[in-house]
């Protein structure tokens, strides 16, 4: 009988560490090797412009319609979107607190007032979140990562 406890339990061992080091791939195969940190590109993200990228981090924002996007961010709470086609990579919509090794391209979008207000009421209604256009005061840049792989741990 103790042989069966045995067994069981190193069954479910194995089974909990199996789930415990599951990666999620999504897209194409990650291809650069050099990680560039979130905070690099966010305090001069005109030397990353067109550069594909390796980005690693928290997602603490997913899309909740349909997947399109992610934010990751550091440990020093700096974050960046990663936007993808639409339906070209779903992320999990339940993928917050998860770790995500993302690769893509840095892009940026020159918005005007009323183009950024309209943006980020958009943005506020996939996080499902509050938006208050008067926040919006004249033309904005965003910077993003057009994603074309990622593992989420």
């Amino acid at each position: 009988m103790k042989f069966l406890n045995l067994i069981i339990v190193m069954i479910a061992l194995m089974f909990i560490s199996a789930v415990s080091f599951a990666q999620d791939k999504y897209g194409k195969e990650i291809t650069v090797e050099e990680k560039t940190e979130i905070s690099a590109i966010i305090s001069n993200p005109e030397e990353y412009l067109g550069e594909k990228v390796l980005v690693e981090g928290e997602i603490v924002a997913v899309c909740q319609h349909m997947g399109c996007w992610i934010e990751v961010a550091n440990e020093e709470g700096e974050k960046i979107k990663v936007k993808v086609k639409d339906g070209e990579i779903v992320f999990p919509k339940e993928g917050t607190g998860r770790t995500a090794l993302v690769e893509g391209e840095v892009y940026k979008i020159e918005l005007d007032e009323e183009e950024a207000k309209d943006y980020f009421e958009h943005m506020a209604e996939e996080s499902n979140q509050e938006f208050d256009p008067s926040t919006i005061t004249g033309p904005v840049t965003i910077y993003q990562i057009k994603g074309s792989g990622a593992v989420i741990n």
